[in-house]
């Protein structure tokens, strides 16, 4: 289902099977979007009383559409108590789009805004969150969709839903809990209590049988890294990061920031499909998809594939290697020098504890004095192979900014190169990912448990 723009800004909540409100955008919306970050109250399951919620708009989740081709245009207007700004996870869009705070852009003020405008090269599954302050951000709910419509893939599916995973850091009585500790940010990460998908528990969507079904599965969560399986169905993972792929059988780890969309034929009427997080010795089921009525359809022998994705391919013949050693913090007396200079303890984008590093180097933060060194030069339009060691005892998603690579080897061997943003690297894993180097700027790359990237786990890699 798609609304218009204006129904979007006067819409109460609506359930859509408990699945998120979609909107679809494009060159009929005229100027483009309006997002506007506030607190808002949100009910959520299990809770006595609403939750103080921050979002970009009524709904949570909030799901965008456009068109491949489409120009996308939204106006962020930021009505939060600090300063945010708007990063586009997984767009190859200009740097000045990227929206991170004294890398890209200066961070818009409580009270101010900015027009973001871009075309996306590459169709897709994408999603939008702030660049700062992110522990709190994305723990208050402040994070959305952007679908990139692939004119290809018209008429493949029956039914297409993303599914939005997150844990909540709230109390029953819907307050908010401990959202990081010192402790556990040295470590996994912490966890919610409340664990949702789209802000349910274990959502109920009715299909007909023998309908080709597609779930977009993303994990918003700052920590949790479910491993997504399907009982009941023959499913298959037909996109990574919203970039098409060989099918491959589940299960699949889900990391914060990774997505995978998921494909299967209902099974006849009163029959249900599950979607679980099988990580634990019990399954958590996540949702539940009931066959009812006619079937849709008999004898469609269709492949429950996408088109393949077009992404610059990589010379490995030509291209220069780098390392990206993921590891522990180590003592560097130019971070408290860096704090001091960007403004203290006060600034949000700055990094107030050591626990991790890249190459033995902890990102000191952000701010409006001198940044650090970047991580490499590269050449835009020459071919890289990165090797990322994990040399920590805990697993690490690692996003590179403005670009999609090519996973060439991870522990799975039956799982055929595929092309991601954010790549999980496992404990003492060593993993090849390989890239065209794209446009221009300063593309950030870090750890997506976001207090792993806050207490050092971040860096940058600077395109000339």
């Amino acid at each position: 289902m798609a609304i218009h723009r204006r129904d979007l800004l006067k819409a109460g909540s609506i359930a859509l099977f408990a699945l998120p409100l979609s909107t679809r955008l494009g060159h009929a919306a005229p100027g483009g979007l309006v997002l506007e970050a506030k607190p808002r109250p949100l009910q959520l399951p299990t809770c006595s009383a609403p939750t103080t919620a921050w979002t970009y708009a009524e709904q949570w989740p909030l799901e965008l559409r456009i068109r491949h081709g489409e120009t996308f245009r939204a106006t962020f207007l930021n009505h939060l108590a600090e300063h945010s700004s708007i990063h586009w996870h997984g767009l190859r869009i200009p740097q000045a789009m990227d929206g991170v705070p004294y890398v890209t852009q200066d961070p818009i003020q409580p009270g101010q805004s900015f027009d973001y405008e871009f075309t996306p090269p590459d169709p897709g599954f994408f999603f939008f969150h702030p660049h700062c302050d992110d522990i709190t951000a994305l723990a208050h709910g402040l994070a959305g969709v952007l679908i990139v419509e692939d004119p290809r893939e018209d008429g493949l599916f029956d039914l297409d839903r993303t599914l939005v995973l997150m844990d909540w850091r709230v109390r029953p009585d819907g307050s908010y809990d401990t959202i990081t500790t010192d402790k556990n940010a040295a470590r996994a990460g912490t966890f919610g209590r409340l664990r949702t998908t789209n802000g349910q528990i274990a959502p109920r969507l009715t299909v007909r049988p023998g309908s080709r079904v597609r779930l977009r599965c993303i994990g918003v969560d700052a920590s949790r890294i479910p491993l997504i399986d399907v009982v009941g169905a023959e499913a298959k993972v037909i996109a990574t990061d919203g970039n098409a792929c060989t099918p491959f059988a589940l299960p699949w780890p889900l990391g914060p920031a990774q997505r995978a969309e998921i494909a299967f034929v209902a099974p006849p009427a009163g029959q249900t499909v599950e979607l679980q997080d099988i990580w634990q010795s019990t399954p958590v089921t996540l949702a539940r998809i009931v066959s009812e009525g006619e079937p849709i359809r008999v004898g469609d022998d269709r492949p429950l594939a996408l088109p393949a994705a077009a992404l610059p391919e990589p010379d490995l013949d030509k291209a220069e290697q780098l390392r990206l050693d993921l590891g522990a913090g180590v003592s560097d007396p130019a971070i408290e020098e860096f704090v001091k200079l960007i403004g203290g303890a006060g600034e949000i984008c700055s990094t107030q504890r050591v626990f991790w590093s890249l190459n033995t180097k902890a990102w000191p933060g952000m701010g409006p004095g001198k940044l650090p060194e970047a991580l490499a030069r590269l050449q835009s339009g020459k071919s890289y192979v990165i090797t990322l060691f994990n040399g920590t005892p805990h697993r690490h998603p690692i996003h590179l900014h403005g670009h999609s690579f090519k996973v060439l080897d991870n522990q799975r061997a039956d799982v055929p190169a595929y092309w991601a943003d954010t790549v999980l690297v496992e404990p003492k894993e060593r993993i090849r990912i390989a890239f065209v180097a794209g446009l221009p700027g300063k593309w950030m790359v870090h750890c997506h448990i976001i207090e792993h990237q806050e207490t050092g786990m971040m860096g940058y890699y600077e395109v000339v």
